[in-house]
């Protein structure tokens, strides 16, 4: 069995990692952190020019056909470059109309959204923490659909919505449906655009006449935050290798120190069984549909969570500089915050776990 990448999964990254560093300088994304969550065209439009928006959509409507496996790597390069922007529900929108669409409803969008011409946000969130599939209780309606999403990924500029309904199913709403208002949230991560999502008999598009299409599609999110969560963790171990290699104490470097060797060398050791994790999950959703479920919240708990405690490390090992503004730690540390914690906390996850394995 083959457990390393391909060729064309290498080619994916190092692509990725090549657009992230040059559109991407420090000095331009600590720029779009500080202005906030609003999306930047040419950046989105740079990115979709190069694949980036449609890597799950089918090539017969203008993707690139890969699996979630290809997105999970390509979400790794995401998080070590605390790429702004709504890439994680874009990918999730296109996904669920790849799974449960009818073929007009593909024809109609999936072109638009491999293009970037349309921008994806997801809504599964409920007031009262609930963000399973099980637990959705806003329900349709003769076609429409009133309620509050609570947390969805989207800014201003999105223009179709995944909705999570009662009984798991998922629907389609447009960015100019009557009834619908958007809250804006202000959130520690400003790479990403949160809002409270208000619908008010708000026409709304069924997919997949079947139930429980919400189900695998929050197995993906969970795989596609867990490997951003990967890359950001990794990121924050290489600026404290850098630091330490700078930064002087008594006229030695502090990686001299034994203590910090001892401090770097475990956060790399916590770090890379998280890659394992994430590829096995990713593996599993797309060949192994009866391993999905416990894989995905496997891999959405421990990452996400060993990923922050990793970002708390590298703040402390940055000694008083890395409680400032402006040190560039704190992106990857918010963006990580973000991972452990849309979709439910690890804790949940750790309790999912145990019910899928009947303890």
């Amino acid at each position: 069995m083959h457990f390393g990448t391909t060729e064309e999964q290498d080619l994916l990254q190092a692509t990725l990692r090549r657009f992230t560093s040059e559109a991407l300088p420090p000095d331009r994304r600590r720029a779009l952190f500080e202005a906030g969550p609003q999306l930047d065209r040419s950046l989105w439009r740079e990115a979709a020019d190069i694949g980036l928006a449609g890597l799950m959509i089918p090539e017969a409507y203008g993707g690139a056909g890969l699996t979630l496996l290809d997105q999970a790597l390509a979400g790794e390069v995401l998080g070590e470059s605390a790429c702004p922007g709504p890439w994680l529900a874009h990918a999730l929108v296109g996904l669920a109309l790849s799974l449960g669409g009818s073929e007009a409803q593909r024809a109609r969008w999936l072109p638009a959204l491999a293009s970037g011409e349309c921008i994806g946000g997801v809504a599964f969130g409920e007031s009262g923490d609930r963000w399973e599939a099980a637990d959705w209780r806003v329900a349709v309606e003769s076609g429409r659909v009133t309620g509050t999403k609570c947390h969805a990924h989207a800014g201003d500029e999105t223009g179709l919505f995944l909705v999570g309904l009662a009984g798991g199913r998922v629907g389609l709403v447009e960015a100019d449906a009557t009834g619908l208002r958007r809250r804006p949230i202000e959130g520690h991560d400003r790479s990403r655009a949160l809002c409270d999502l208000e619908l008010e008999r708000t026409p709304i598009e069924l997919l997949d006449a079947r139930p429980g299409l919400g189900e695998p599609l929050l197995d993906a999110a969970r795989v596609l935050l867990a490997a951003d969560a990967f890359g950001a963790a990794w990121q924050m171990i290489r600026a404290s290798v850098d630091y330490a290699n700078t930064r002087e104490q008594f006229d030695t470097k502090i990686a001299r120190f034994q203590a910090v060797k001892h401090q770097l060398a475990d956060m790399a050791m916590a770090a890379e069984p998280m890659r394992g994790l994430i590829w096995y999950a990713a593996w599993a959703f797309d060949h192994r549909p009866a391993e999905r479920a416990r894989e995905a919240v496997t891999a959405k708990a421990h990452v996400t969570d060993g990923a922050v405690r990793i970002g708390r490390a590298a703040v402390a090992l940055h000694g008083g500089i890395g409680f400032t503004w402006d040190c560039d730690v704190h992106l990857f540390l918010k963006r990580a915050m973000f991972d452990r914690t849309w979709l439910g906390s690890p804790t949940a996850h750790r309790a999912r776990l145990a019910c899928l394995a009947a303890y």
